[in-house]
C-alpha cells in the first residue's frame, strides 16, 4: 500500500514585530498596499503602489500578514500628504492618501481586471469622477460610546470596536458634520448616556444626520436602545436653536442586540417626519429609514447616463427592478408610456408612491415584492417590457431574475451596479440568455476616497 504524501507546513517568511524593507506592488479592495516577501503577501496600511518602505509586521496569519509603514524610502508621485491620518486609521476614506486622478484610474483598472478574469472582451471607459471629491456625503450614521464618563461620537478604528472621537468625518457634507457635532454636545450637556453593547445598557446607540443637498433641509435622528429618551423635548428644542436649517428631529428605537443600526419604530420629536431633496428635477421625500443615494451629485450623473443609454421612446414600457423609493422610475417616467417598479421593502414602496404623487407622475406602478418573484409573475402575466433597469444589491442578480428577464424579453437592459464583481458574473449569464453587451462599461465614482466603484452596462437582445 502506497504511503500517503506528507504535507510539510512552511513557516511564514516573516514574524510579528519584524521590520523589513519591501516594495509595494498593488492595492487591495480595502485600500491596503500589497508587498510580498518570498511570495508571502503583506497588507500594509498607508502604502501605495510604486513605493518602497521599511514596514513593521503587525500580524502574521497562515497565508498572509499585515504591516504598517515605519519609514518611506521611495514615495509614489501620486501620494497625498495627509495632515490628519484619521481617515485612514478608521477606514472612513481608505484612499485619501492617493491623488484623485490616480483613484479614478485605479477604479477603472479594477473593473478591467474583473472582466479580463471572466474572459469577457469589453471596453471600459474612464471613470466619471467629481470636481470636488471631498465632503460629498449627504448622510452620516455615527456610533456613540461612553468615554471618560461622557457620551462621545466618532468612528471605530479599523478592525475593532474601539471608538475614536472626532469632529470631522472628511467625506461628509460640512452641514452633516456640524449636525453630528452639535447633537453630541447637546446630549453631553443633558447627561444622556451612550449604549454599552457589552453591558446592554444605556440610551444612545447612534446619531444620524442627513441633508437635502438641493434644499438644505436637515434631519437629525437619535437611535436609542430605550423607548424613552430622557429630556426629549428639551433636547429637540436645543437642537432647533443651534441648527438653523433643521427641519426634523426623530427618535428611532432599536431594542435588538444587533449590529443593524436602525430599528423600525420612529417618533417625531419635532418638525416633519421627512425632509425633501431634488434630483434631476424631481422631488423626493426622505425619511429616517429611506434608502436614498448618499452622493446626489454623482447619482444624477449615474441616472442621466442610464437614461441616455436606455434610448427611451414615448411608447416604451419600462421596468425598474430594485426601485427603492422610485428614483430611476420617476427619472424616466415622463419619457415613456408606463413604468413599473418593484422593491422588497414595503416602506420604500410607500415612499415611491408618495414621491410619484408629489411629482404628479401618473404612469408609474409600484409593487412591494421580491424582485425575482415579481419579475417571474409579470412574465407569467404576459408583461412585455421594452427596457428593464436593474440596480441590484451587492449580491447581484439571481438565476430566477435572469430567467424572468429572458421571458419578459426587453430589447434593452440597463445594469447599474454597486459591485462590479457580481455584475461581471451576471453579464456572463445574460449573454448565455441571448443578450449582448453594447458599448463600453462605464465606471462612476459614487464614493470618492473609498475603494467602491459603481458601473453602468447596457445589454441588447
Amino acid at each position: 500500500m502506497a504511503k500517503a504524501k506528507r504535507t510539510i507546513k512552511q513557516a511564514a517568511p516573516v514574524h510579528k514585530n519584524e521590520v523589513i524593507t519591501a516594495s509595494v506592488t498593488d492595492l487591495t479592495y480595502q485600500g491596503l498596499g500589497v508587498a510580498k516577501v518570498d511570495g508571502f503577501p503583506l497588507f500594509v496600511t498607508d502604502a501605495l503602489p510604486g513605493e518602497k518602505a521599511e514596514i513593521l509586521v503587525t500580524k502574521v496569519l497562515k497565508n498572509y500578514g499585515f504591516a504598517r509603514v515605519q519609514r518611506l524610502l521611495e514615495k509614489s508621485a501620486d501620494r497625498v500628504e495627509l495632515t490628519d491620518q484619521l481617515a485612514l486609521t478608521t477606514g472612513i476614506a481608505p484612499l485619501a492618501n492617493l491623488a484623485y486622478p490616480a483613484q479614478l484610474a485605479w477604479k477603472k483598472s479594477q473593473v478591467q481586471e474583473l472582466f479580463k478574469k471572466a474572459r469577457l472582451d469589453v471596453e471600459v471607459a474612464d471613470t466619471i469622477g467629481m470636481a470636488d471629491p471631498i465632503h460629498y456625503r449627504n448622510k452620516a450614521q455615527v456610533p456613540a460610546r461612553m468615554i471618560n464618563g461622557r457620551l462621545e461620537t466618532g468612528f471605530f478604528r479599523r478592525g475593532s470596536h474601539k471608538l475614536i472621537p472626532t469632529d470631522s468625518f472628511y467625506i461628509q457634507d460640512p452641514a452633516v458634520d456640524e449636525a453630528i457635532r452639535v447633537t453630541r454636545d447637546v446630549l453631553q450637556e443633558f447627561g444622556i448616556s451612550a449604549y454599552d453593547e457589552e453591558e446592554d445598557r444605556g440610551v444612545i446607540r447612534h446619531v444620524m444626520a442627513r441633508i437635502g443637498k438641493a434644499t438644505g433641509e436637515l434631519m437629525v435622528v437619535l437611535v436609542t436602545k430605550t423607548k424613552k429618551l430622557p429630556e426629549a423635548e428639551a433636547i429637540a428644542a436645543e437642537l432647533r436653536a443651534r441648527l438653523p436649517k433643521l427641519e426634523s428631529v426623530i427618535q428611532n428605537v432599536n431594542k435588538a442586540q444587533t449590529n443593524v443600526i436602525m430599528g423600525y419604530q420612529n417618533q417625531v420629536l419635532w418638525g416633519k417626519p421627512a425632509i425633501e431633496d431634488i434630483l434631476l428635477g424631481k422631488k423626493y421625500l426622505i425619511g429616517p429609514n429611506s434608502f436614498y443615494q448618499v452622493n446626489p451629485e454623482t447619482t444624477a450623473k449615474l441616472y442621466q447616463l442610464a437614461k441616455e443609454k436606455a434610448e427611451l421612446k414615448k411608447i416604451d414600457i419600462v421596468i425598474d427592478a430594485y426601485c427603492g423609493i422610485g428614483t430611476i422610475a420617476l427619472t424616466v417616467a415622463n419619457d415613456v408610456a408606463e413604468v413599473y417598479g418593484v422593491e422588497l421593502v414595503e416602506a420604500a414602496i410607500n415612499d415611491a408612491e408618495e414621491n410619484a404623487r408629489i411629482n404628479q407622475v401618473t404612469n408609474s406602478h409600484f409593487v412591494a415584492a421580491d424582485a425575482p418573484s415579481q419579475m417571474l409573475k409579470w412574465a407569467e402575466e404576459g408583461l412585455k417590457a421594452d427596457v428593464v433597469f436593474v440596480d441590484p444589491p451587492r449580491k447581484g442578480l439571481t438565476a430566477d431574475f435572469i430567467e424572468a428577464v429572458s421571458e419578459i424579453s426587453p430589447k434593452r437592459l440597463v445594469y447599474v451596479s454597486c459591485n462590479p464583481a457580481t455584475m461581471v458574473r451576471d453579464i456572463k449569464d445574460l449573454v448565455d440568455h441571448s443578450y449582448a453587451l453594447e458599448g463600453a462599461i462605464q465606471p462612476v465614482d459614487q464614493f470618492p476616497q473609498t475603494t467602491h466603484v459603481e458601473a453602468v452596462a447596457v445589454l441588447t437582445k
